[in-house]
């Protein structure tokens, strides 16, 4: 049976780079702006590709908890309850390079309700972390 979920790697070493596996169809990516301090969480659903056979990004929705400099959410975004809601405008990105700091807090992981600093399936090298669909390679 083929598990889909998503695969993190280092881009700064993509030959050498361990892949971290994990087993998830939906999920979300959450962070905080690192001058603004303002949390945003996007939705995303893994799935296959109907034409090519192969796992995919979705994104579903996106959210982010007020605004500032920088950081405006789009015009089309509704506010409710604090948080201005969106569609991302990139629905099936290849994949997402993610930007990590040791000076600002880790990306989350967030499944059925439960959230994780990344650094519990890759840890960071101050670099890009790359995340995208798969098939689990074991």
């Amino acid at each position: 049976m083929v598990t889909l979920g998503i695969c993190l790697s280092l881009a700064s070493a993509l030959q050498a780079s361990p892949v971290a596996f994990v087993p998830v169809t939906e999920f979300t990516l959450a962070w905080t702006h690192s001058i603004e301090k303002v949390r945003w969480e996007e939705d995303y659903a893994v799935r296959l590709d109907a034409v090519r056979g192969q796992p995919a990004l979705h994104a579903v929705q996106a959210r982010v908890r007020g605004s500032a400099a920088g950081m405006e959410p789009p015009p089309d975004a509704v506010l409710r309850q604090g948080w201005y809601h969106y569609t991302p405008a990139i629905i099936d990105p290849p994949e997402l390079r993610l930007t990590r700091s040791e000076f600002t807090p880790d990306y989350e992981v967030c499944m059925q309700g439960r959230c994780q600093p990344m650094a519990d399936w890759m840890p960071s090298d101050g670099g890009v972390t790359l995340l995208k669909a798969c098939r689990n390679p074991g």
